[in-house]
């Protein structure tokens, strides 16, 4: 799945300055006005006490291992972090196994060996080869997220997965070639067009459970995986907030009642004749 490689393309119009971001170039060479869509899902996670589906996170990974992961690597994540309780939390022989099924190159010996659960995800390079997915759903939320940013991000979401789940629902149908590459009209790009062919379909994946496999579903169980690769410390951070806050409204309330109890009888007392006050 080439998500960000649309990324990097957006990257260099933004960067040379001669394509707007929400603008096209039309084929008389005229100016097109091309608004992106960008549509908001209601993900587990978001909120104060959203937390992530164990299950769509296992059926994200398993999207990314048959369709994603021939194009993009993840560099930055620790394959032992499919084992974690907040993750896809699969057992420790399954994340041995998965591991397995992946080579690296060994620093040491400089041969070829199957990876091992300490080891990080491949990096995917080579011409056309798409950018790293690892920080995908952190790096889009800036662009995409809502306004503001603190409790109207805790509240709303960050953006990022929505900005994914669009891109990967965005697709017309339309072509073009130009200049040699051919070009997929895309809704939720900006531009409107992306050089990405379309990565997902309709039951392009089978999950043993037999969950649904349009490519709606399909595009917010790969969202979600993806935030969970870019934030996976999200539900002890949440958790680690809502301790501190629970903390300092305590706090502030014995430190009303104890200015109060201090205080009170002296800003009220009555002077006494001879009391040195």
């Amino acid at each position: 799945m080439d998500t960000a490689a649309a990324t990097e393309t957006e990257g260099a119009e933004g960067a040379e300055g001669e394509v707007p971001a929400d603008h096209s170039v039309a084929a008389d060479g005229g100016e097109a006005v091309h608004h992106q869509e960008i549509h908001d899902v209601a993900f587990s996670f978001e909120g104060p006490f959203g937390k992530y589906d164990q299950f769509q996170l296992q059926r994200g990974l398993q999207i990314y291992t048959e369709v994603c992961s021939g194009c993009h690597g993840m560099k930055q994540v620790p394959l032992r972090t499919l084992s974690d309780t907040s993750g896809p939390g699969l057992p420790e022989d399954q994340v041995r196994a998965y591991a397995g099924q992946l080579s690296v190159v060994d620093a040491e010996t400089g041969e070829e060996r199957p990876r091992v659960p300490t080891d990080h995800f491949p990096t995917i390079v080579g011409e056309g080869m798409g950018p790293d997915l690892s920080l995908m759903a952190k790096a889009r939320a800036g662009f995409h997220g809502p306004y503001g940013t603190g409790i109207s991000q805790l509240v709303n979401g960050i953006g990022g997965p929505e900005y994914i789940y669009s891109i990967l629902t965005g697709y017309t149908g339309e072509e073009k070639e130009q200049a040699g590459t051919v070009f997929y009209e895309n809704t939720a790009f900006p531009g409107g067009w992306i050089s990405m062919a379309p990565p997902l379909s309709d039951d392009a994946v089978t999950f043993e459970d037999g969950s649904p496999t349009d490519l709606d579903n399909l595009a917010k169980d790969i969202s979600a995986f993806l935030m969970w690769t870019a934030e996976p410390k999200m539900m002890q951070r949440k958790q680690a907030g809502l301790v501190s806050v629970l903390f300092l409204v305590v706090l502030t309330v014995l430190l009303y009642l104890t200015n109060k109890r201090l205080w009170w009888p002296l800003k009220h007392r009555k002077d006494v004749p001879g009391d040195g006050l």
